[in-house]
């Protein structure tokens, strides 16, 4: 196990598409996967039934939470051990059996199954939709680009460079219902002294992230800048909220608090300031970049409607004066992931037709981002992700230091 990197979440994975039997439990009477063969890299040689606890997850675009089945199990055996023990029969066949539950009633033959065995011994049985982003980026996450043939295709081992896990990578692991534990306990004190023992305000916050990674300016490269400074904050914010959670549990334990209702709102609480500061902390470290390479920008401005959209360059002022040219506007729209939730950029600044993106997810489906095109929505990426998408998507793609110098030359 090798801290930050999946090796420290996982043992082994092993990905297929499931076939037409697999996924249709009325005409898979045995309910079994095929093609298991390959998972003795990871599951080991049966010695009899083996029964693993496992957690069945089943993802799709279109619902922001999925379908989860926490108790189920799978059994991996070898149907022909007892005939070579007492016969002598010299043959293999080796079996997954899964019980039927929500997750595989929702499963359909091209879907992505994902069997991830997990350091405690028990397996992380996904399902992902075909042709959908979130499975694109598992297949991402862990390190594959295609499946070649029907069986399972096997990876054990997972401390490679593109095993570690950074920003976008701790996203994907959460939809799966893995945390990152990544912290950083060296700036801990520093933090609760400089901040006074308390959540600071998210613009003090990414400016102190920012000033813990030395010799790195966006001034030379604006796409690296924003991807190392979003994964420093996020360390740092979960390293402080690890801390002061922990305060706030034990001191509603100490007091003998018998009321579940105190604990649910410390959760609910700390949830939403979770999602609430990953876009603001883009947000803010977006305006650090401008700023150093001389782009002028409103931020939240209002427009039409009241809309508020993230940025407008070169300012909101010339967004409403009528004689300043249609051609020079810009808007950024900026979300750390968008799923569907791009479509609410649309309608944010009507005399801007032609709209740009910028999130930090990876592999988004070419369905989606052929439906961002034909709205006119150009996808904003740092460079270090492109990778992820098709080769048809990246020759689209627009990276951070070429939106900036888009502005710049606009502003001009």
């Amino acid at each position: 196990m090798k801290p930050g990197y999946l090796s420290q979440y996982f043992d082994g994975i092993a990905l297929k598409r499931l076939s037409v039997v697999e996924a249709d439990v009325i005409r898979s009477n045995q309910h079994e996967f095929n093609g298991v063969e390959g998972l003795r890299d990871i599951l080991g040689e049966p010695d009899g039934k083996v029964r693993f606890g496992a957690k069945f997850l089943y993802l799709t675009d279109q619902d922001d939470e999925p379908i989860v089945v926490e108790d189920g199990f799978l059994t991996w055996y070898d149907a022909r051990q007892k005939a070579r023990l007492e016969r002598g029969i010299m043959r293999f066949e080796y079996r997954l059996y899964f019980p039927t539950n929500l997750v595989s009633q929702c499963a359909a033959a091209g879907d992505l199954l994902v069997i991830a065995k997990r350091a405690d011994n028990t397996l992380l049985a996904i399902v992902a939709e075909k042709d959908t982003t979130i499975e694109r980026q598992i297949m991402w996450l862990f390190g594959f680009s295609d499946l070649p043939h029907p069986g399972f295709s096997i990876k054990s081992e997972l401390e490679t460079e593109q095993d570690r896990i950074g920003f976008a990578a701790r996203v994907i692991l959460e939809q799966i219902g893995v945390v990152a534990e990544e912290q950083a306990p060296n700036y801990l004190d520093q933090m609760l002294e400089m901040f006074s023992g308390a959540f600071p305000k998210t613009m003090e916050f990414s400016c102190y992230a920012r000033s813990t990674i030395r010799d790195l300016s966006s001034r030379d490269d604006p796409d690296v800048a924003l991807m190392a400074w979003m994964d420093r904050e996020e360390i740092l914010f979960r390293t402080l909220e690890k801390h002061l959670l922990g305060e706030k549990l034990r001191s509603l334990t100490q007091t003998g608090v018998e009321d579940t209702e105190p604990f649910i709102k410390l959760v609910q609480s700390a949830l939403q300031r979770r999602k609430s500061r990953a876009g603001s902390a883009l947000e803010n470290h977006l305006e650090k970049i401008f700023a150093d390479h001389g782009v002028t920008y409103t931020r939240t401005g209002v427009t039409e409607n009241r809309l508020k959209p993230d940025f407008i360059f070169p300012g909101i002022v010339h967004y409403h004066d009528g004689a300043f040219p249609q051609t020079r506007l810009t808007m950024l729209a900026a979300k750390s992931t968008c799923k569907d939730r791009w479509r609410q950029i649309l309608n944010e600044a009507a005399r801007i037709p032609d709209k740009h993106l910028l999130t930090l997810e990876p592999s988004i489906s070419e369905n989606q981002t052929n439906e961002m095109k034909n709205e006119r929505v150009q996808l904003v990426l740092p460079q270090g992700l492109h990778q992820t998408y098709t080769a048809t998507q990246q020759a689209w793609l627009m990276n951070i230091a070429d939106f900036t110098e888009l502005a710049l030359q606009r502003q001009i």
